[in-house]
């Protein structure tokens, strides 16, 4: 019976495990929410702009919360409105209203199109995040 034996795999195969850190996904994760947030700042910009009753508590209040590993091992992360606006209203309130709409004012999406318009550049800003990660394990 013919056999075969394969040396010298214990070096890429630390290499391998090393890329099995949680640290990288959160950073590939990162990497992709900016251009995600970035995008939906953009709507939200075009949507208050000329408006009268705007104080920028909105913009300020949107952010990326940090990188976390979920029970699956998956890297997560949040973009989402956070705190009040200066008469006390929470900021995901109103980002709500103003996404969908309430019975006084029509809808004005921001969201939903950024996220979007945003998808391409997020897969892009991923793949380039986890092919700089690879490199620098490999070397």
């Amino acid at each position: 019976m013919a056999r075969m034996t394969i040396r010298g795999t214990d070096e890429l195969e630390l290499q391998l495990s090393k890329l099995a850190n949680p640290e990288i996904s959160k950073r590939v994760v990162m990497a992709g929410a900016q251009p995600v947030a970035d995008e939906i700042r953009k709507g939200l910009e075009k949507n208050l702009q000329g408006s009268e009753y705007s104080k920028g508590d909105l913009l300020d209040s949107l952010g990326i919360a940090p990188a976390d590993i979920n029970h699956e091992g998956n890297a997560n992360t949040k973009i989402g409105f956070d705190g009040y606006d200066s008469k006390g209203v929470p900021n995901e309130v109103k980002a709500r209203a103003m996404e969908s709409g309430t019975s006084k004012q029509d809808k004005k999406p921001f969201v939903r199109p950024g996220t979007n318009r945003s998808k391409d550049k997020a897969i892009e800003a991923m793949q380039n995040q986890l092919n700089t990660e690879i490199e620098s394990v490999m070397k």
